[in-house]
């Protein structure tokens, strides 16, 4: 840490006096919130940057869609569009999000995706348009106090635990750590190396904030990598590109499969062009390199025109991943499912109420 960085201290104060205030009005009833006959599941974190919140989203879809109708509702960070949209054959990234179209690439018609920057005008939104919809799941928006969830989803990275963290700007907390317990359960991620005695130091860690809430761990796994419009197979040596909130752990798992001779990185959500496309290509041909390696979410990018046809000049793949639970994760699936079903047979009329606790 930097010795500038504590001059950064007084505004993080600042920022907490703000962020306690704006969730002690929503408390108090101050400010109104919403809760409605769906089963809404959040899912977010306290701190900005990747925890693998789309992972989760998708794992939520992969266990409830079989049974319920499922929608989810993303803000749709980083698109030309505003206001309420449910996606369709003719939306991109740049219509929706690059995450949001991500689900809708990988579910299509088995679900509803939705975008809107506000959650409690966008699920009447979608009850109204999908009244079938009985599960929402909203990514991102444990913030979100204009909208109550039945079930929250705290995210935590293992390597940047939010326990460990400050508040913005000095750290990267969004708000005062104290805000974990309006979660339901905590769900830790990318939890690579994970030793029992690290797991019960980490059970402790949270234990002193949230008490007895339930804990779980997971890991982030990977695919083998999928031909981008090809149908060529993947060199042993690769250039890597990535534009994600964290691209140093996607590089060293990445590096036990392939030999990565350079790590083209972007910002999170970076909108790719040509001159992007045309720098990374003339970096494979320096290196004799014809395989060029992506993320999914950077994918749903890359797919779209005009960019898709300059990245035709090489052979791009992309690397698919999904959460999975290092243990108990039948105990999460069923903690899930009955909070679902409970909900559901209760069947509450949409209302305002006073407070979210």
């Amino acid at each position: 840490m930097t010795f500038f960085k504590y001059f950064l201290l007084p505004f993080a104060w600042l920022f907490n006096l703000a962020t306690r205030l704006r969730n002690y009005v929503y408390d108090i009833g101050h400010k109104k919130s919403f809760q409605f006959d769906s089963v809404v599941i959040c899912v977010g974190n306290l701190n900005v940057g990747g925890s693998g919140k789309t992972p989760m989203v998708e794992y939520l879809v992969n266990l409830l869609s079989p049974q319920f109708k499922v929608a989810t509702l993303s803000r749709g960070y980083g698109r030309n569009t505003k206001g309420f949209r449910i996606a369709n054959e003719q939306d991109n990234a740049r219509t929706i999000g690059d995450e949001p179209y991500q689900l809708f690439r990988k579910f299509g018609s088995k679900i509803t995706v939705a975008v809107g920057e506000e959650r409690a005008l966008a699920i009447p939104t979608i009850l109204h348009e999908r009244p079938e919809v009985q599960v929402i799941i909203m990514d991102d928006a444990f913030q979100h106090r204009a909208v109550i969830p039945q079930f929250s989803i705290l995210l935590t990275d293992y390597q940047k635990p939010f326990y460990k963290d400050f508040l913005l700007p000095f750290g990267r907390l969004r708000e005062a750590r104290i805000g974990a317990r309006r979660a339901h359960t905590i769900v830790v991620t990318k939890c690579t190396g994970l030793t029992v005695d690290k797991e019960e130091q980490v059970r402790a860690s949270l234990k002193k904030i949230v008490g007895t809430m339930p804990v779980f761990f997971s890991e982030t796994r990977y695919k083998a990598p999928v031909p981008i419009g090809h149908s060529n197979k993947i060199t042993d040596e690769v250039v890597l590109v990535s534009g994600i909130a964290k691209n140093e752990p996607l590089e060293i798992e990445v590096s036990k499969y392939f030999k990565v001779l350079k790590h083209f990185t972007f910002p999170d959500h970076h909108v790719y062009t040509k001159e992007n496309i045309e720098g990374i290509h003339e970096a494979a041909d320096a290196n004799g390199i014809n395989s060029i390696l992506t993320t999914e979410k950077d994918m749903v990018k890359l797919i779209a025109q005009p960019v898709f046809d300059s990245i035709q000049k090489k052979n791009w793949f992309y690397l698919p991943i999904h959460a999975a639970f290092i243990k108990n994760g039948s105990d999460f699936d069923a903690l899930v499912s009955h909070v679902v079903l409970d909900k559901l047979k209760e069947a509450p009329d949409v209302e305002n109420t006073e407070t979210l606790s």
